[in-house]
């Protein structure tokens, strides 16, 4: 770091002094609009999947006419409200008139421009962040062989993916409003990216995003997947349903994560809500299904067999696969189908197997067996977060599944079951009316229209309403570290050392938590760091600060190896004017310049946002360098 600890203030309560005061007196948080009107713009919403990846359009004047694009390259004429998250690069020779100076170039296949059988780039977005576990059909290995082959990195891949999003969706948006209508209107982007995702991750996204020619990454916007989903499900909502208190979980299960958040409604007319517990997800969307399926036809009819139909028959496995996906996962129900015909053409007969007339013949038994362990994993995180709203006596009103698997009717059926069935009485040795009753809260599964669009649609109303939330819970800890005076009480010597500037025995790499865990955040206060620093003469102004973070519940009190170093911040003290430096002398003679400073953070639904401040004047933003 450019200043080190020993050159903070000596006292280590009065480095702390007034970290929230952002919290406690609502300073004036940054508007969309900076407090001008905007003109109308065009609000593309892009919703960058694990395994499908959607864009919708919508003109700021015209709000309610959301265009979902439908279209794809390879699509053949077949509309699809999204295209699979999945790429591919080969190089191609050059034209013979380019004679010696001619090269190969490099071309990118994507969306539905595959084969069954060819090799693709997949779920490459989950590499974007280091701190989630890969599902176990994501090789590291397979991935890093593919991109090194064509020269390419994670980051690289992820912006040519995104370029192609970028370029069909300017194309198509030309398409229907015209060349001069698109020259002369801006065009506004908004990301979504999972809840649980790290800040560096997200911030790789508008990295991403901004080479991708989305725009400048300080301009971008991020939401959460899940939020984008409520800000459309909870307004899609009729008034008349809603209550101020009523809590719903939003629950976006997509094919590889299942992403989830709380809200609680403040206010009706106009809809305002709060983040009621702290967002959660896992991985185990339906990708998982899939490869539970295969295994299932693999043990069913053999591994010699499977692995012949997959080299020489890859036709014949995508049709069961296709049918597995769009009939089994979306529709299967254990009271309707008491078996299931999979479609596998060109299979002998094999009646051990359960191979009969070119169809596998699967109970519900069966199928359920898919099913079990990935619906208890979301079953599971649903109710944790029903768990943290009761815990705060709140009351949940609803659970609003989202998503492709989202979709699922038998995730929806067990759902329901799960959270409406009555719990038996409570025992008593004196039988009671009050005992033999239990209050049951209902709980509401909602499957709502356009359920696997509902992030995306989500993120365009964003763009164009701004952030119906009022506040939201923290998912991390976050804070800094300082130094402070050597107290034999609570510091061990061998952590001391000597400050010549101070004069006495500092300690080193303590920790001061700004944010915590859980913690309501209001869209409008942002968090305030206070320092002191202090410069000799001549000494540079340009200032670094490791911003820490923690997701464990009790943070500690000092740094650890296993805090996160979530970015650095760097700070040009050079704007603020030297009249607001104080000069200070040793006992030595020794002098040196001292300045109090603040540091804003303001936490918004996928990003940080900071600022310099010195008396409560803003003096330039500060940069923020993720690992």
């Amino acid at each position: 770091m450019t200043v080190n600890q020993s050159d903070r203030k000596p006292n280590g309560t009065a480095d702390m002094n007034g970290d929230m005061k952002g919290l406690a007196n609502g300073l004036n948080g940054l508007s969309l609009t900076n407090g001008t009107p905007q003109q109308d713009r065009l609000i593309v919403g892009v919703d960058f999947g694990t395994t499908y990846s959607g864009v919708a359009a919508a003109y700021s004047a015209t709000p309610d006419d959301v265009d979902i694009i439908k279209t794809w390259p390879g699509g053949n004429g077949i509309t699809s409200d999204k295209v699979p998250t999945e790429m591919a690069y080969e190089f191609i020779d050059p034209m013979p008139e380019q004679g010696d100076n001619g090269k190969p170039h490099r071309q990118i296949r994507w969306g539905f421009q595959f084969k069954p059988e060819e090799s693709r780039l997949r779920c490459v977005k989950l590499f974007l962040d280091r701190n989630q576990k890969l599902p176990h059909f994501v090789s590291p290995l397979e991935t890093a062989a593919q991109l090194r082959k064509c020269d390419r990195t994670v980051m690289d891949a992820v912006s040519d993916y995104l370029t192609k999003i970028y370029e069909h969706t300017i194309e198509t948006l030309t398409r229907r409003y015209g060349e001069s209508f698109m020259n002369t209107t801006d065009v506004d982007f908004v990301l979504t990216v999972p809840a649980v995702w790290s800040d560096a991750a997200k911030n790789a996204t508008l990295q991403a995003a901004e080479r991708a020619g989305m725009g400048n990454r300080h301009e971008l916007r991020l939401i959460s997947e899940p939020e984008a989903a409520a800000v459309y499900t909870l307004k899609s909502i009729q008034p008349s349903r809603l209550k101020e208190d009523d809590n719903f979980v939003v629950c976006d299960a997509g094919g590889g994560t299942v992403d989830l958040i709380a809200y609680k409604v403040t206010q009706i007319s106009p809809l305002r809500v709060e983040e009621s517990a702290v967002g959660t997800g896992g991985l185990c969307g339906s990708a998982f299904l899939n490869y539970r399926f295969e295994d299932h036809v693999k043990e069913r009819i053999g591994t010699e067999r499977y692995q012949m139909m997959r080299e020489k028959k890859p036709k014949t496995w995508m049709m069961g696969l296709r049918y597995f996906e769009e009939f089994v996962k979306r529709n299967f129900n254990e009271e309707e189908h008491s078996e299931v015909n999979v479609p596998f053409p060109g299979l002998p007969d094999d009646e051990e197997a359960g191979l009969e007339s070119g169809f596998l013949i699967m109970t519900a038994e069966q199928v359920k067996s898919i099913f079990e362990p990935v619906i208890k994993q979301v079953e599971d995180l649903v109710e944790g977060q029903v768990d943290a709203i009761k815990e705060k006596k709140g009351r949940v009103s609803g659970i609003i599944l989202v998503g492709g698997f989202g979709q699922s009717n038998y995730l929806y059926t067990r759902l329901k079951q799960h959270f409406n069935s009555a719990p038996p009485p409570p025992y008593s040795e004196q039988p009671s009316h009050k005992n033999g009753v239990v209050e049951q809260q209902s709980i509401e599964i909602l499957q709502p229209l356009h359920a696997w669009t509902a992030v995306v649609r989500g993120a365009v109303l964003r763009g164009i309403e701004g952030s119906l939330v009022e506040t939201r819970r923290s998912r991390w800890h976050y804070g800094t570290s300082y130094a402070t005076v050597f107290d034999e009480a609570k510091h061990a010597i061998s952590d001391r050392y000597w400050s010549p500037l101070w004069e006495r025995w500092m300690v080193a790499d303590r920790m001061q938590w700004h944010v915590h865990k859980g913690m309501p955040i209001s869209a409008d206060a942002p968090i305030s760091f206070h320092y002191t620093r202090n410069f000799r003469p001549g000494q540079s102004l340009l200032v670094e600060d490791d911003l820490i973070g923690c997701d464990q519940d009790e943070a500690p009190d000092a740094v650890t190896k296993d805090l996160t170093n979530v970015c650095t911040l760097t700070t040009d003290l050079n704007a603020v004017p030297k009249s607001l430096f104080t000069r200070l002398t040793t006992t030595k003679g020794i002098e040196f310049d001292n300045l109090d400073f603040e540091l804003h953070m303001k936490i918004e639904s996928a990003n940080l946002l900071f600022e310099l401040r010195v008396d409560g004047v803003k003096y330039g933003a500060v940069q923020a360098d993720f690992h």
